[in-house]
C-alpha cells in the first residue's frame, strides 16, 4: 500500500477523529453521520476505508497504536524492573483515564468479525510486547522464574483490560490512584514479583 499524501493523511485522521467524536457521543459509528461530523462528503468515508466495518477496525487500531506507544513502547525511569513497572503502570492508567475513547473501547465496543479480529490482533500484540518486560523481569530475578512470559503476560493484560473496562464506566469514576494500586496489588502478585513494601 502506498503512503497517502499530506492532503490525504489528513483528511484519513479527520475521519478517524470525526469517528471517535461520533462513537464517543452515541456508542456507535453510523458513516453518513461521520462524513457529517468531518464536513466531508458522505462517500469519501468509504474512499478510504471501504465500509463500516473498515472505519471502526481503523479506529481501534489506530487507539491501539497510540496506547502502545504511550504507554508500553515509552522509557519508564527506575533503577530496578519494579520501579520501571510501577512508574509504566502508572502512565498506562493516566493515560487510559484521560483518553475519551478509551471507555468505548475497553467497555461497551461491539463490532462484526472485522472489528473482533482487529480487536484480537491489537491484544496479540499488547501481550507479545508485555511478554518481553515479563520476561526482563525474570532475567532480573523478579518475576518468578520457570513460568511462560506469554501467559503470564495475557493473563494481567486481561486483568487489567477488565478492571479499566469496569472503572471507566462507573460515575463517578474512583479515583485513579486507588485503580493504580488495585492494579499494582493484583499484577506483581500474578507475576510473582518480589517486592518490598514501598509502592
Amino acid at each position: 500500500m502506498e503512503p497517502l499524501s499530506e492532503r490525504a493523511a489528513a483528511t484519513h485522521r479527520r475521519i478517524l477523529e470525526a469517528a471517535a467524536a461520533e462513537l464517543i457521543e452515541t456508542g456507535d459509528i453510523e458513516v453518513a453521520a461521520v462524513a457529517r461530523r468531518a464536513g466531508l462528503s458522505v462517500g469519501l468515508p468509504y474512499r478510504y476505508f471501504g465500509t463500516r466495518s473498515g472505519l471502526m477496525s481503523a479506529l481501534l487500531a489506530d487507539f491501539y497504536d497510540r496506547l502502545v506507544n504511550e504507554t508500553v513502547l515509552g522509557h519508564f525511569s527506575g533503577h530496578t524492573w519494579l520501579e520501571r513497572w510501577r512508574a509504566q503502570l502508572t502512565r498506562w492508567v493516566d493515560w487510559v483515564y484521560d483518553e475519551p475513547l478509551a471507555s468505548v473501547v475497553l467497555g461497551r465496543m461491539v463490532g462484526d468479525a472485522q472489528v473482533a479480529a482487529m480487536e484480537a490482533r491489537c491484544a496479540r500484540q499488547v501481550i507479545a510486547l508485555g511478554a518481553k518486560h515479563v520476561a526482563a523481569g525474570q532475567a532480573e530475578g523478579v518475576v518468578t522464574r520457570g513460568r511462560d512470559a506469554e501467559l503470564m503476560s495475557a493473563a494481567v493484560v486481561g486483568g487489567m483490560r477488565s478492571v479499566l473496562a469496569v472503572v471507566l464506566n462507573q460515575d463517578p469514576r474512583p479515583d485513579r490512584a486507588a485503580v493504580l494500586q488495585e492494579i499494582w496489588e493484583f499484577s506483581t502478585g500474578a507475576l510473582g514479583a518480589t517486592r518490598d513494601d514501598t509502592p
